[in-house]
């Protein structure tokens, strides 16, 4: 999946490989997925989302000044998202921070039986 509508500064764009994002999880990529398509349904603009990444990375980045330690992309990512579904009133900050913990919950390779 190519992203060339992020447009954001180096140090703000996502891990991708020869133009094509980068998961190191799949949950990574469900949670781009989950982003996309709510946008694409015209549920808020991509523009609206980047600024709350933006944000996250820039607030990340202020309180860990004195770190040599790097941000995980996705967290914030997700981070990012999670606000917005809240600032858009899509879901209620309690019903994500349930629904988080319930995932959160689920054992390693629940969803990988055959």
């Amino acid at each position: 999946m190519s992203v060339p509508e992020f447009d954001l500064p180096d140090h703000l764009a996502p891990p991708l490989s020869n133009g094509e994002l980068v998961f190191e999880a799949p949950w990574q990529g469900r949670v781009f997925g989950m982003a996309r398509s709510l946008c694409v349904a015209g549920l808020y603009s991509w523009d609206e989302f980047r600024e709350r990444l933006i944000s996250a990375i820039e607030q990340w980045e202020s309180a860990h000044s004195n770190e040599p330690e790097v941000y995980a992309y996705y967290d914030l990512f997700l981070l990012a998202f999670e606000k917005l579904l809240a600032d858009k009133k899509l879901l209620a900050g309690d019903t994500l921070s349930r629904e988080v913990a319930r995932l959160h919950a689920r054992p390693h390779d629940h969803d990988h039986k055959y």
